[in-house]
């Protein structure tokens, strides 16, 4: 049964479209990665010095959090333009937990996340009808939600509704 809140897709869903994603990157024998996307400047990621790392860049598991946040904002906005739904702007804390003996190699212990919390604030004026049918798209589409979702991650997701004049974000 197809639940009447998720919208129509905004893809003709009998035609598989395959969507290519590339990236090269190099280390140099230590915990420091430079990755190379598209045309773009250089990203990075380390480890912090309690994880014997150099502390210079973001982790790489904190860059997952980086995805979460990026994608929840970009399926926020595409499935508020599918609605016609208004919002001035999202903020987002996340953060989770993981048993880091599972990456130092202890069997038995997962090497990724346990949990993670993602507060999720839009700032809009709709009435709670709509917004609870935003959240619920937005959660069936988010496809790095869904691989933490099926990775088994324990997902806190809390979802909260503020006035949009409330709103005081910069993104540039």
């Amino acid at each position: 049964m197809i639940d009447p809140d998720i919208i129509e897709p905004s893809i003709d869903p009998k035609t598989k479209k395959i969507g290519i994603r590339h990236v090269k990157a190099t280390n140099a024998a230590g915990t420091r990665t430079k990755i190379q996307v598209r045309d773009f400047d250089p990203v990075y990621t380390d480890e912090p010095a309690s994880l014997g790392g150099t502390n210079s860049a973001p982790s790489p598991l904190e860059t997952v959090l980086v995805a979460l946040v990026g994608c929840d904002g970009v399926i926020i906005n595409g499935v508020a333009t599918a609605m016609g739904f208004a919002y001035a702007g999202v903020d987002f804390d996340c953060e989770s937990q993981i048993d880091v003996r599972g990456p130092k190699g202890v069997p038995g212990v997962r090497p990724y996340f346990e949990t993670a919390k993602l507060d999720i604030t839009v700032y809009t004026d709709e009435p709670d009808s709509r917004f609870q049918q935003l959240r619920k798209n937005v959660e069936f589409r988010c496809p790095v939600m869904n691989l933490l979702n099926a990775a088994q991650v324990v997902m806190n997701v809390t979802w909260t509704a503020r006035p949009a004049d409330e709103y005081s974000g910069d993104v540039h």
